[in-house]
């Protein structure tokens, strides 16, 4: 894979909030490990262009639609590997989303024709796109770089709250600059556009939001104004405007909207946007520096002033954004490994980094939920937003805020300001500033809990655990409504009258899949009992440790003929009937991969399956063919698929089974088969990191099983030596040995002193501290049987 290098230079930019650590390690060009293409199909819905660590700018391509897709655009994220065309460059983007995209704002096109029809005209098909050629293509951290068949070529870099592009035009052609103003990823419902040559200004806004809309008539909507100020270094005269089929040349001003149509997705002939022309051959190179602000006009011209003053160049902007992830990805120092395994590595922990993004202002202003400005929270950098609750509260925010606990607390503190401007709700996925209320569950109690326990303290605690406390207690109007259900429902906790009544969730209730809304609802409410006890209200602790225990309610012995189930359940206590291979009263997965979802009690569910055998058994079967053959992804509903989230932690259950060894193989082999150096070498969507996460703590031979503790299940490095630096706290994890086909522990010393523990408690990861192990191919069944990790049921 072509990735290209750059020459640091110096220059010193504002990127983000990032802390600076304290004490620096060595310089070391870890971005040259990073490949951007990973994950760019295979539906891994990333993007290549140029971004800062959790920034509110990724400037990067949005491509044309393959073909056959009965979507208008190539994916969410704007990019796919497969699609040859180009039709623009996007000043925002979401890593690895599902449904049909988020954000993609503001798309920037370079053409070499004149602009007679309107771009937005579904008579002027691909004519105002150009060709790709991977060849003439390169990505690396903080840059990106493009010859486009039209002969422009483009050059891409971001600083946290800015873009900075450089288009080198034809000297022979006409060079014009389209603005595809209304043209986010999923449609708008209005923008707005002027041009100024005067001051080579062009300025405006877009409206939009409609994250997931077309799956709901009732959510199809817009949540969101991104504003816009993009400064030129040349002179340019004024092309025109269009909206829908209509071009008015030499127009300053426009506006309008794609809609959202008749089925949630922007219909053909409908935008509108704006272009500008240049003299080729007088002025060939062109650089633009864009400003943008979720809060007006005034905050994006100054956060470009800030961030971008005049004179900055793409060339010094690329370097220092560079510094910028050499700095974060240099928190996590591996050696040994192949080129191709560290760079898998290196672009896990790269994707892991995105999100969620910077929201607020440089001055530290930012747009609420409830559609007012503003100001940050004590103790709080910055505001987040683009918040996947139900991927990311499994392992993403543990390894975020492991590497940076500001950042983390930041998060908290955001995710509580939204609730709060929410009318008391805390949504599963928030984008930008919409509650769309997308998958099932209540992830925020984990997510919250685990930021804390992961040394994020710098949020208010007892504010957020009264209101994540009164959520889980209080029925809301919104929790009766089934508006927006079963993807987008509307309530925080979906039928939670039911669910306190019954002490499970019923079929028929609000929601999406009854049995996957319990196991979702048991994970939320041990969550919170963590969390109770970190606020010190212990009756809280204990009776939302209670709730969380109530999966059992859900446990039919005689599922099926052969062997008992988690599986949906009718109010009145009747089991309908059940196939474990079917995903009805499950939510992406079967009733089969949703058994394991148990991970804070796995003792609990091994009691309630017939005990250690049968379960061990089970799990065989489970991750393995009749044939012995693996079955980790891709081998039917009635086996894992770690391409997914409900099951990626059941793997690390054989330690509590005290197979550790199967634990090793089993991650080992997922790695191997599902993680490559290719466009395709993602799982799937990467969920806003969530599933990059999860190979960077397996690579590092740990994993975060418990939602909302810090205790370690351990597994096996991939890595000879990682040194993970955080403030106040280093681990050093050396594994004498270690090799891709290598997976098997034969011993560990934790700080010198040998241990047979296959876990580590919480205080490990606060004070840090130094494992040493000795791996081999030959697995070691004594190592870890017998100290196995700690379960958590009701007490």
């Amino acid at each position: 894979m072509s990735r290209s290098l750059l020459v640091v230079v110096s220059a010193v930019l504002t990127l983000s909030p990032l802390p600076l650590l304290a004490a620096r390690a060595p310089a070391q060009d870890l971005a040259a490990e990073v490949n951007p293409f990973i994950g760019t199909t295979n539906a891994g819905n990333v993007y290549p262009g140029p971004t800062v660590p959790f920034g509110m700018v990724a400037f990067s391509p949005e491509m044309t639609a393959l073909p056959g897709k009965r979507f208008p655009i190539a994916a969410p994220g704007g990019y796919e590997w497969r699609s040859n065309g180009v039709r623009g460059f996007s000043l925002t983007h979401v890593n690895g989303t599902g449904c049909t995209g988020a954000s993609g704002d503001i798309p920037l096109m370079p053409v070499t024709l004149p602009v007679e029809l309107s771009p937005s005209s579904a008579d002027a098909g691909v004519r105002y796109t150009s060709l790709l050629d991977h060849a003439k293509e390169n990505a690396s951290p903080g840059a990106y770089t493009l010859t486009l068949d039209n002969g422009v070529a483009v050059s891409l870099a971001a600083t946290a709250r800015t873009a900075v592009g450089q288009f080198q035009f034809p000297a022979d052609k006409p060079a014009n600059l389209l603005f595809r103003t209304s043209d986010s990823e999923v449609g708008s419902s209005d923008s707005t556009i002027i041009i100024d040559p005067a001051t080579r200004t062009v300025r405006g806004s877009v409206t939009s939001g409609n994250f997931c809309g077309y799956l709901a008539e009732d959510r199809r909507e817009s949540y969101y104004t991104l504003h816009f100020v993009a400064e030129f270094d040349q002179p340019f005269e004024v092309g025109g405007t269009w909206r829908d089929d209509t071009v008015q040349a030499g127009a300053r001003e426009g506006g309008g909207g794609t809609t959202y149509g008749s089925k949630g997705h922007p219909p053909a002939g409908k935008g509108a946007g704006g272009w500008i022309s240049f003299d080729a051959k007088r002025t060939p190179q062109v650089t633009a520096r864009i400003g943008i602000s979720y809060v007006d006009e005034a905050g994006a011209r100054a956060n470009l002033r800030r961030e971008s003053p005049q004179g900055t160049s793409v060339a010094a902007t690329q370097a220092a954004t560079r510094a910028k992830w050499n700095e974060l990805l240099g928190q996590v120092r591996v050696q040994g490994g192949t080129p191709d395994e560290r760079t898998v590595f290196y672009t896990a922990l790269y994707h892991a980094m995105l999100a969620p993004n910077l929201h607020s202002d440089g001055d530290g202003r930012y747009c609420g939920m409830d559609g007012k400005v503003h100001a940050l929270a004590k103790r709080q950098q910055a505001q987040y937003a683009n918040y996947s609750g139900w991927d990311v509260y499994r392992s993403q925010l543990q390894l975020l805020t492991l590497l940076q606990p500001q950042v983390g607390s930041d998060v908290a503190q955001s995710l509580l300001n939204q609730a709060e401007q929410n009318g008391g709700v805390w949504d599963r996925w928030t984008h930008i500033t919409g509650a769309t209320g997308v998958m099932n569950g209540d992830p925020s109690p984990p997510s919250v809990a685990a930021i804390h326990a992961f040394g994020g303290r710098s949020f208010d605690l007892q504010r957020a655990y009264a209101s994540l406390k009164k959520a889980a207690t209080v029925p809301t109007a919104r929790d009766l409504d089934k508006r927006g259900c079963p993807v987008l429902c509307v309530g925080q906790r979906p039928g939670l009258d039911q669910w306190l009544a019954l002490k499970y969730m019923p079929e028929g209730a609000p929601g999406w899949g009854s049995a996957a809304d319990t196991l979702e609802m048991v994970s939320a409410d041990f969550g919170l009992s963590e969390l109770a006890l970190a606020a010190g209200d212990a009756q809280g602790a204990k009776q939302f440790r209670e709730r969380s225990g109530w999966w059992r309610n859900l446990y039919n012995p005689k599922a099926t003929a052969q062997q008992g189930y988690i599986q949906p359940r009718n109010a009145d206590g009747s089991w309908p009937a059940f196939d474990p291979a079917a995903d009805e009263g499950f939510v992406e997965g079967s009733g089969a991969q949703y058994l394991w979802m148990v991970p804070f009690d796995p003792a609990g569910l091994f009691e309630a399956l017939g005990g250690r055998e049968a379960s061990i058994a089970r799990l065989d079967a489970f991750f393995r063919k009749p044939d012995g053959a693996w079955a980790v992804t891709k081998s039917g509903p009635l086996h894992a698929e770690l391409d997914n989230e409900p099951s990626i932690a059941a793997p690390w259950l054989y330690n509590f089974l005290g197979q550790p060894w199967k634990t090793q193989e089993t991650v080992r082999q997922a790695m191997r088969q599902i993680w490559t150096n290719t466009p395709e070498g993602m799982p799937g969507n990467d969920d806003l990191g969530q599933m990059s996460s999860w190979y960077v703590w397996s690579a590092l031979g740990l994993y975060p099983v418990y939602p909302g503790r810090a205790d370690l299940v351990i597994g096996s490095p991939l890595f000879t030596e990682a040194v993970i630096t955080r403030p106040g706290a280093k681990i050093v994890v050396r594994a004498r040995g270690a090799a891709m086909d290598a997976p098997y522990v034969q011993s560990l010393q934790v700080d010198g002193k040998a241990s047979n523990a296959s876990w580590l408690p919480a205080s490990f990861v606060q004070r840090g501290g130094t494992l040493d192990f000795e791996l081999g191919s030959t697995k070691n069944e004594q190592w870890g049987a017998q100290d196995v990790p700690p379960s958590h049921g009701p007490r």
